[in-house]
């Protein structure tokens, strides 16, 4: 149950900056994802 009040801690105290952390990780993943994709295309 700890693990679960940190995270909510955590989740709590950045709700400004959450938006902007969410899209910043799915532009991580398109970069892995097109990252690992394009060998098979050259």
């Amino acid at each position: 149950m700890t693990t679960f009040r940190t995270v909510k801690a955590i989740a709590k105290r950045s709700q400004d900056t959450i938006l902007q952390d969410a899209v910043g990780m799915a532009a991580l993943v398109v970069i892995l994802v097109a990252g690992l994709h394009i060998p098979s295309f050259v």
